[in-house]
């Protein structure tokens, strides 16, 4: 049972309550030792977000102690969400009530919940509502300390950084044809490139493309990214190969390019997500040394 927790659902919730549900992410983070929230959701906290997305915000009396992000933009899939309890307030029910909140403002009750490292408790929770298990996402990981395979990069194709203002249209397609299935990635706009540009971590010096040497056309590209959060690694963020120029060693040569990449920046692992399901990818990272590491499993309601 709930003990007094008030809920309040709005549309972005602006500077100084976006700073608030930081402090709790903050606080569940070094607890459970995994983010529980996504990028995209902590993104949609600093700069804003689009007009599908919904903020639930749980209080304690005066204190912001519990959050949710839902998202509405596939109401015919199902809405998606993301929350988080402060760990100090936890076993109260709050986490309950923001999904029973979520589930109500969900278009049929169809509603998809991720809990991000498996974490038992949003197991149990998610389990009690009688959700089922339709998807997980793997984190697998590698040492850069041992060594890293030879793959040439494919003859006609150079690779090059990318340069902001210059490419980002171009990547942008590109994007969208190499995801095409892909339920997120796939759907990324300027203004997603654009906004993690101003990102911190951002930097175009680690992020490849590969054009053909024929006609400058964009086939490829690895997007590193280096965390800081707590161990210092780094992240295959986003590799992908245009369609036309699959089965040819572009995506391993892309990949290695990265990895150097990152192990010259001092760092001593690096990481990356693939879908569980995505059995020829997981058998070429686990070429490259990669190990199965933690996973993100998504909750589907009854509905």
């Amino acid at each position: 049972m709930t003990t007094g927790l008030r809920i309040e659902t709005t549309g972005h919730p602006g500077p100084e309550r976006a700073a608030a549900v930081l402090r709790v992410v903050d606080a569940a983070t070094e607890a459970d030792g995994v983010r529980p929230l996504s990028e995209h959701v902590l993104l949609h906290l600093r700069y804003g977000g689009a007009a599908h997305a919904r903020d639930v915000l749980g209080y304690a009396g005066e204190e912001l102690v519990a959050y949710a992000h839902l998202d509405l933009a596939d109401p015919a899939a199902g809405a998606v969400a993301e929350l988080v309890v402060h760990p100090a307030h936890r076993r109260r029910g709050y986490g309950r009530a923001l999904a029973e909140r979520l589930l109500a403002e969900s278009p049929g009750g169809r509603l998809r919940l991720w809990a991000h490292g498996n974490h038992p408790g949003a197991t149990k929770l998610a389990t009690a509502l009688g959700f089922r298990t339709v998807r997980e996402l793997w984190r697998m990981r590698r040492s850069l300390d041992t060594p890293l395979p030879e793959v040439p990069v494919p003859p006609g194709v150079r690779i090059r950084a990318f340069v902001p203002g210059q490419d980002d249209a171009a990547w942008v397609a590109l994007n969208a044809r190499a995801f095409a299935s892909h339920p997120e990635q796939g759907r990324w706009t300027l203004e997603d490139l654009r906004t993690r540009m101003r990102e911190p971590w951002f930097d175009p010096e680690g992020f490849f493309l590969a054009e053909r040497e024929s006609d400058g056309r964009l086939v490829g590209f690895h997007w590193t990214k280096v965390h800081h959060e707590d161990e210092p690694i780094g992240e295959i963020y986003v590799l992908g190969v245009d369609p036309d120029a699959q089965g040819g060693g572009l995506g391993k040569a892309l990949a290695l390019v990265g990895l150097r990449h990152l192990r010259s920046r001092g760092l001593g692992a690096a990481m990356l997500y693939v879908e569980a399901t995505n059995a020829p990818a997981i058998r070429v990272y686990e070429a490259m040394g990669f190990t199965h590491w933690d996973t993100d499993v998504m909750f589907q309601s009854a509905q």
